[in-house]
């Protein structure tokens, strides 16, 4: 191989990496919910079908600010006004996206 073919492979491997850590994850979203909102919520398949993917996407649009004052004045409104929320959002919703009710997914966590 000629070095310009080997630095064009290692550079694709590289922006294939990063885009793999950049993304959020389901996994780790799917801890946060049996962690944050299962005990409101139901298990994960009930929750997640709470709404269509669409409707996800928009709770979680601008920082999440729809799914925030849906929970104002209940007990997880601590939660979602802290860093938990902020930190995690992206990946519960990515969970949440990923089974909506519109999606035909379920989740393994039932």
């Amino acid at each position: 191989m000629t070095k310009s073919t080997s630095l064009l492979l290692a550079t694709v491997v590289a922006f294939g990496m990063m885009a793999t850590t950049a993304s959020a994850d389901i996994k780790k979203g799917q801890k946060t919910y049996l962690k944050t909102c299962k005990n409101c919520h139901g298990n994960g398949t009930k929750g997640a079908a709470m709404h269509t993917q669409d409707e996800w996407e928009d709770l979680f649009a601008a920082g999440g600010a729809n799914i925030i004052k849906k929970h104002v004045g209940t007990k997880a409104e601590p939660y979602f006004n802290g860093d938990g929320f902020k930190e995690s959002s992206q990946d519960l919703r990515d969970f949440l996206f990923e089974y909506g009710s519109d999606s035909g997914n379920v989740p393994s966590c039932g």
